[in-house]
């Protein structure tokens, strides 16, 4: 259950949109926030940050594209389109205006949805990701950096093969998602039981694991998004967050590539910032949205 800063369960809805169901949260009043996760997770993802928001705005809060309880369509997987996904929703839902916050995928996807629909995109909080197409895939390789730096990502070419991963993940999606949250965190303890359990839940139902893999495999596709919209760059502000265990400030120098306008911060955590060190986020993510809504 997720909940609002009164301690009211958030309202639930699903919308009929760009060809696929979007099953989403939505709370709070004020100028509207869309909050975008990543893999694999769902949008239970922001529980922590949720009830930080909805005193001063809006927050919608998908489940992406395949993921959570969204539906599962065989294509569109790529993030321009499950950016355009989320323009549909927030249109659909009447909010002509919003700010975008996105963490791992969802950064990403936020990205595009800033790129492909400036009109609608206020700021963007890009969290703990790396852009396809601007070296995100040089850390697939085996090199002593990578390792190092606890960047060797080496699921990202097993993701991307066809059918094997299926055939191996299958029965085995309680353990994939835990070793992945745990390996990516430096605050363990943050990975709770509930969180673990909804991730398990939506995961393992039919095509769950099909859905995240067909993110992955839009890697190519998504690098080529990437450069396209990187010829203009974006005018909006854009917050670039990161944590010291993961990536840190290197998703700021990509997003310098991406934007105009740019501010970083980096915690003392790893890879899920919204649950491992939710009141520190949003100690920084509150003036920036104050700033620009």
């Amino acid at each position: 259950m997720m909940y609002d800063h009164d301690g009211a369960p958030v309202r639930t809805g699903r919308a009929a949109v760009n060809g696929t169901s979007l099953h989403y949260r939505t709370a709070g009043s004020g100028p509207a926030v869309v909050l975008l996760h990543g893999v694999p997770k769902t949008g239970y993802h922001w529980r922590h940050l949720v009830p930080k928001l909805t005193a001063r705005y809006t927050v919608v809060v998908p489940d992406l594209r395949g993921l959570g309880d969204s539906a599962r369509p065989a294509d569109g997987y790529d993030s321009a389109t499950m950016s355009d996904d989320i323009a549909a929703l927030m249109a659909h839902l009447g909010h002509g205006t919003y700010a975008v916050i996105g963490e791992d995928w969802g950064a990403v996807i936020g990205y595009q949805l800033a790129a492909r629909h400036r009109g609608n995109v206020s700021g963007l909080v890009f969290a703990e990701a790396l852009f396809p197409g601007f070296g995100f895939e040089d850390h697939t390789a085996l090199t002593p950096e990578n390792v190092s730096s606890g960047m060797h990502l080496w699921h990202l070419g097993f993701y991307f093969q066809p059918d094997v991963p299926e055939m191996l993940i299958a029965g085995h999606e309680r353990e994939l998602i835990t070793y992945m949250i745990k390996f990516e965190r430096s605050r363990t303890d943050s990975a709770t039981p509930d969180a673990i359990e909804e991730y398990v839940r939506c995961y393992s139902m039919p095509g769950g694991i099909r859905a995240m893999l067909a993110i992955y495999r839009a890697m190519l596709v998504d690098a080529e998004q990437n450069r396209q919209s990187a010829q203009k760059k974006l005018d909006i502000p854009v917050l670039a967050l990161g944590g010291s265990a993961f990536i840190g400030d290197r998703n700021e120098s990509q997003m310098r590539l991406m934007a105009h306008d740019v501010t970083g911060h980096v915690f003392d955590a790893g890879h899920d910032l919204a649950e491992e060190v939710p009141e520190e986020m949003a100690d920084v993510v509150l003036p920036f949205l104050a700033a620009r809504l």
